[in-house]
């Protein structure tokens, strides 16, 4: 394969990882969200996430 074709497919599995975090985090959001009884926000749901399941859910998704 060309560098350009490994580029290319490197370039599809970070956008696919990209949006996987992000419904994981719109999921964290609304369940949250419930929680509290109001819009918590996505930048709030986004770093809360980032602090409490980031690191396990890479290790479980297998994108790289």
């Amino acid at each position: 394969m060309s560098t350009s074709g490994t580029l290319h497919v490197d370039t599809f599995l970070l956008y696919k990882e990209i949006l996987a975090q992000k419904e994981e985090i719109l999921r964290h959001k609304w369940i949250e969200s419930e929680k509290a009884g109001k819009d918590i926000g996505y930048d709030k749901a986004l770093i809360d996430w980032v602090i409490k399941h980031k690191s396990k859910w890479k290790k479980a998704k297998k994108f790289f």
